[in-house]
């Protein structure tokens, strides 16, 4: 079996999230007339969080002492079973567009719940704030990506990246179009990115993610900075494989990888650019307004099952 390839795909994930937030936060700050921190200080900021002494919260229970180990479990399972660098590999039997949705949502509760289990004002405002986001993206991400799947007759994300690649015309599609704009919207929201969410700031008002996170400390706020650049890696490789798998390897070997990697890290570095350099025009949304958009992408997403159906 193929067990190289899971193992490469872990690797990639969780050593180069970080500098993508780093190649983000540097893309902004020079379109904001800043000199920025360098790529390599998301790095620099987690080796400075390990150093310091961990702090539980009084009153608090398991809950929060493992969300930070669920959610990156959870974020390193999905990298593992996603078809990011090849079509094929050990883990391909999971890699279901249900399961992997399921595995990265279970992350997102997780944290919601030590949020809540902090007691704190802030905890509880952030975790409501993430499941009610939560529950309008994650059926448009299940509609973007079922979209894809009718014509091949499989919700595992290899068939429906190896379909893309051998027929490229699917890109150009209308299903194609519509799914990619659907999938996009949940992808910002679930990584709370702007206009959803501003991850920049810790204005009571404005925050989502920032809340939930406010009592974690040390390693364990490092292990949930983390892995939180890892899944913002998920969601943008995701996005990426689904709609131009291009560069992909199709078979195992040590060379076909190694450019398969090359090809996800430009992939998900041009679109974490586009995303960082959109943040910059954009305005966070007042919070009753984001139902209206993730409402809109859910819409997208359900024109484009249907129109798979008709024009398949």
């Amino acid at each position: 079996m193929n067990v190289v390839t899971p193992v490469a795909q872990v690797l990639v994930v969780a050593g180069g999230s970080p500098l993508l937030v780093g190649v983000m936060r540097q893309v902004r700050a020079r379109l904001e007339g800043r000199a920025g921190p360098g790529v390599g200080q998301p790095w620099r900021d987690l080796r400075k969080l390990l150093r310091k002494e961990p702090i539980t919260p009084r009153g608090t229970s398991e809950v929060f002492r493992l969300a930070p180990l669920v959610l990156a479990a959870t974020t390193l399972v999905a990298a593992a079973a996603s078809p990011f660098l090849a079509t094929t590999s050990a883990l391909d039997p999971i890699a279901d567009l249900f399961a992997v949705v399921a595995v990265l949502t279970l992350g997102a509760v997780v944290l919601a719940l030590a949020g809540l289990d902090t007691g704190t004002a802030f905890g509880g405002m952030g975790a409501s704030r993430e499941m009610t986001i939560t529950a309008l993206v994650e059926p448009t991400l299940l509609m973007a990506t079922f979209a894809l799947s009718v014509r091949v007759g499989s919700t595992n994300l290899g068939a429906i990246t190896t379909a893309t690649l051998h027929d490229p015309g699917r890109v150009l599609s209308p299903v194609s179009l519509l799914a990619v704009v659907a999938l996009a919207v949940a992808v910002i929201a679930e990584t709370g990115r702007l206009p959803v969410d501003n991850p920049s700031t810790h204005l009571e008002l404005t925050m989502v993610h920032e809340a939930m996170i406010l009592e974690y400390a040390g390693p364990d706020l490092a292990l949930v900075e983390w892995a939180s650049a890892m899944r913002l890696t998920v969601f943008l490789g995701l996005l990426a494989t689904l709609f131009a798998p291009f560069g992909i390897a199709v078979t195992a070997s040590p060379s076909a990888l190694a450019l398969a990697a090359a090809a996800f890290a430009l992939k998900v570095t041009v679109l974490g650019v586009a995303l960082a350099v959109a943040e910059v025009f954009l305005a966070k949304l007042r919070l009753f307004r984001v139902p209206e958009l993730l409402a809109g992408s859910f819409l997208l997403g359900l024109l484009a099952v249907a129109a798979s159906f008709f024009l398949a």
